[in-house]
């Protein structure tokens, strides 16, 4: 297929402020649970690369937005961080609150939309000791910070979301343990998971409230950004792989687009939990808080399926049921770097997915990239990296999105994560994402790899076609 961009498609770069911004004690910012585990442990990360420096975007903010600019690009994603933006008193942070309204006039000035989202997991550290999002003191200090933004922000931005990845928290922090403070447990992580979807209800109430007292453009729109893995099991699946793949996506997919799109989490589910025990507390009022979770539309995050069959134990260390167990598909095509299966029809299937049983949300591919380590190995001579393996990725999964589209499903655009080398959590720099590449030995300076030219070049294509 040929890669000819729709005229009313939008092509843009994603980022987040903890994995870009660096200047961690800086204007006032407050301590986040990143930082809180780079100071207890600098060696859990990649070369020992903690959260403190991402890639300096709090100084080179203009410089990047112009660099957005001259690639083409028509909007990026970046978060605001709670940490930064509030004081200790859940106050605004004057200090903090210049700096986003710096990154907003400047994209205002280059003629990029800036798509603003309110957390991307850098919890303020006070509060994550007060037990984080397993505190529903935390989900009404979460609403405090949205209403805070809205009203600040209000007449800068167009496009909000609440939450990028809520699935991620619950998995890395509470279930798999892979994140600090290392829990295992799948009631805890069930918890957190139903608090992040009553902070993100209470999040789209503040936005509307905030619209109606006109503190907000008259076009705002509010979303949410997840990661949504296509869910697929064997090719023979047996009943027991039929119910793993109705869990991993029931847990990790229709919970957040039933309640995005519908306003209600999905009953089949909340009944497997209640047999299971791990039925999180859904005290009397909650219903309505969830009925208030509707949003404009969706951010799809997609990077791999996920490939499931039925697990081999039936309970876990702590006794709670296993759902399901990870299956290899043995055609996957892997990238070895990150361990992640390169499938691009899956989001192609998830288009569809959404035209069938979600017809009325709209939404785009708000973070799509590839991670390889060690990139200095495919520098030509002139000292540019020759990154064709990156063009390859994002060309393919381009090409099924624009199949998905011509098949009817609502795609408003493309975000491609990372565009500029950032910080990615306790992997650092191993993996580098960019377009753009970021010399850390020297002054963060930014150089193209191969990549940004290409995309360029097809950003070229389509305004020409237009004109």
């Amino acid at each position: 297929m040929e890669l000819r961009l729709p005229k009313d498609f939008f092509m843009g770069a994603a980022m987040s402020g903890p994995q870009t911004e660096g200047a961690y004690r800086t204007g006032g910012k407050l301590e986040n649970i990143w930082d809180t585990w780079s100071d207890l442990s600098i060696s859990d990360f990649y070369n020992k690369v903690g959260s403190y420096v991402g890639n300096n975007f709090y100084e080179k903010y203009e410089e990047d937005i112009k660099l957005f600019k001259s690639l083409g690009l028509d909007s990026f994603r970046t978060s605001i961080q709670w940490s930064r933006l509030m004081d200790q008193d859940q106050k605004l942070n004057p200090e903090g609150a210049d700096f986003y309204h710096k990154v907003c006039a400047c994209a205002k000035e280059q003629r990029i939309e800036l798509f603003m989202n309110l957390y991307h997991f850098d919890m303020p550290a006070y509060l994550f000791r007060k037990g984080g999002w397993e505190n529903r003191e935390v989900v009404e200090a979460y609403a405090t910070y949205a209403r805070t933004a809205f009203r600040e922000f209000g007449k800068e931005i167009t496009y909000w979301f609440t939450f990028n990845e809520p699935i991620v928290e619950p998995d890395q922090r509470y279930r798999d343990g892979l994140w600090y403070p290392f829990i295992q447990d799948a009631k805890r992580g069930m918890a957190v998971q139903y608090h992040l979807s009553l902070a993100h209800c209470l999040a789209v109430r503040e936005f509307q409230k905030a619209k109606e007292e006109g503190f907000l453009l008259p076009e705002a729109k509010i979303g949410l950004i997840n990661c949504f893995a296509p869910p697929y099991t064997k090719e023979d699946p047996s009943p027991e792989d039929l119910e793993a793949l109705r869990m991993e996506d029931g847990v990790k997919n229709r919970w957040w687009l039933d309640l995005v799109a519908e306003g209600r989490l999905p009953k089949d589910i909340l009944e497997t939990l209640k047999d299971s025990g791990l039925l999180p507390d859904i005290r009397p009022g909650d219903e309505q808080i969830l009925a208030m979770g509707r949003v404009d539309w969706l951010g799809f995050n997609y990077y791999h399926p996920s490939r499931v069959q039925a697990p081999r134990e039936k309970f876990d260390q702590k006794g709670y049921p296993k759902y399901a167990d990870a299956y290899v598909w043995p055609e996957a095509k892997m990238n070895i770097y990150r361990g992640w299966e390169i499938y691009p029809k899956g989001i192609y299937d998830f288009g569809m997915k959404m035209k069938e049983e979600y017809p009325n949300l709209k939404f785009f591919i708000s973070e799509n990239g590839m991670g390889v380590e060690h990139e200095d190995r495919f520098r030509d001579k002139e000292g540019q990296i020759q990154d064709d393996y990156r063009i390859e990725f994002v060309k393919e999964h381009l090409e099924w999105i624009l199949k998905a589209i011509q098949d009817g499903a609502k795609c408003m655009g493309y975000h491609y994560w990372g565009l500029i080398d950032n910080w990615s959590w306790n992997n650092a720099f191993k993996n580098r994402y960019g377009m753009v590449e970021v010399d850390l030995a020297g002054n963060y300076q930014r150089r193209w790899k191969k990549s940004a030219a290409w995309i360029q070049e097809v950003i070229r294509a389509r305004e020409q076609e237009i004109s």
